[in-house]
């Protein structure tokens, strides 16, 4: 049985960076992967999303310009940006592989543990001083009948005929960023939400008014609304609801959320503590079991399932293991961003979490269109900020065309807690820009 100082179980963004770390300390190490090797994001997750965005982007800037210097808007081709795009994205599981190859060991397969030290794949075992279970998450699987008519956000990011009708199930980052593209390629869109509300975890006065732009373009949402059954018609398929008529359409998306792949580790077979929300770690990324840790989505931490997160477990865990850190693991300010037209970005407080608490702080809205920028774009752009009581930006929300750059010039000022004065005396940034309005802003 071969024994490795490490086995990383995942190759995603936080696998896939601690590998890079832990070579670099000459350590021996195997990497086990059950998929694409890279994981989500760069192969059915942010990386291709955002390639496509820049052309949906451009053509809802446009259609919005029409009749202020844009005579006509632009079309999408969705069939030529797809051709494009899998051109682009074919290559970049096997290129990770090789990458991952030239610094340990690697195996393709679906593991398990046998014990505390070791893991089975492909029907062989390897011991590990150390494992790291960085599996990441897959989409939720809804248990209706029908469901196997269901497709996911990967089956989109490769769907090379535009429907005429799609439906999607659910309301979260997934959903809204995915019908923003398929409605402006072309098809009709209809969003099925469970509640009352899309986007929980942004600043709720914005999800809604992202609901309403969105809906002005012709999506529709329906509340309060779940699917009960699907069931084929001829060419098409038939939604069963908890309430209303039921729904014809031509595809459906399961945008219902993300499970952790825990489900095919045998967990139990290490006594590992873990739920339906994930691995529990404490706050050094530690299981219960004393040489196994967790990183990334896979977790069942309260903290958001992003890329940028997932890479900064990687580096802490490797100055925890190898640098001999023993502070707890601190997250800085962290920016997230949902890629609809237009963009919704937030760091820091979430306003709605301290609105009552006016003793502490302070909540002041900016209408971003009274910038020349946003106004030559006819933006109709909000920003809110959140300041304590010593006057520190805290907490920005944001919804407008560009959102996700200027919720990220506000990042370093959160996390930094950089005061007025110090901002003043050290930056001058671009002008006409962001900087048109963060003389006001940073009181």
């Amino acid at each position: 049985m071969k024994k490795y100082d490490y086995i990383i179980l995942g190759t995603g963004p936080a696998a896939y960076q601690l590998i890079k770390l832990l070579a670099t300390q000459h350590k021996s190490i195997l990497a086990i992967e059950s998929g694409l090797f890279g994981g989500t994001c760069p192969n059915v997750g942010c990386e291709p999303k955002i390639y496509l965005d820049g052309v949906v982007q451009a053509a809802l800037l446009s259609k919005q310009l029409e009749g202020h210097g844009i005579e006509q808007s632009a079309t999408m081709n969705w069939s030529q940006l797809m051709k494009e795009k899998k051109e682009r994205f074919a290559s970049w599981p096997n290129e990770t592989r090789k990458n991952i190859g030239k610094i340990c060991d690697v195996v393709n397969g679906s593991a398990h543990f046998v014990d505390r030290q070791t893991i089975e794949v492909n029907r062989q075992h390897f011991q590990g001083n150390k494992i790291i279970i960085a599996t990441g998450r897959r989409p939720h699987e809804l248990s209706i009948p029908g469901a196997k008519f269901l497709h996911d956000s990967s089956d989109v990011l490769s769907l090379n005929k535009m429907p005429e009708h799609v439906t999607f199930i659910g309301a979260g980052y997934v959903a809204m960023e995915l019908a923003t593209f398929l409605a402006t390629a072309g098809s009709q869109v209809t969003i099925l939400v469970r509640g009352k509300h899309v986007l929980r975890h942004f600043y709720q006065k914005y999800s809604a008014e992202l609901v309403t732009r969105m809906t002005q373009r012709g999506i529709q949402f329906r509340f309060d609304t779940e699917a009960m059954r699907i069931t084929q018609l001829s060419d098409k398929y038939v939604v069963e609801l908890n309430q209303g008529s039921p729904l014809v359409t031509d595809y459906i998306v399961n945008a219902s959320g993300r499970t952790p792949n825990i489900e095919k580790l045998d967990l139990s077979a290490a006594q590992i503590d873990y739920s339906t929300k994930g691995i529990d770690v404490d706050r050094h990324l530690q299981t219960n079991i004393k040489n196994i840790y967790a990183i990334g989505d896979v977790t069942s931490q309260d903290v958001p399932n992003l890329t940028t997160v997932a890479e900064f477990q990687a580096r802490y865990l490797f100055n925890s293991l190898e640098k001999g850190l023993s502070q707890p693991i601190n997250y800085p300010a962290i920016g997230t961003g949902v890629f609809a037209f237009p963009q919704l970005a937030q760091a820091g407080i979430n306003p709605d979490s301290v609105s009552e608490d006016k003793d502490n702080f302070e909540l002041v809205e900016y209408e971003l269109r009274q910038s020349s920028l946003y106004a030559g774009q006819r933006e109709k752009g909000l920003l809110k900020v959140v300041y304590d009581k010593a006057n520190y930006i805290v907490g920005v929300s944001e919804i407008s065309t560009s959102a996700v750059n200027d919720v990220n010039y506000f990042v370093p000022i959160i996390g930094l807690r950089i005061r007025k004065n110090e901002w003043h005396r050290n930056v001058l940034p671009i002008y006409p820009a962001l900087a048109d309005k963060i003389e006001e802003i940073l009181r």
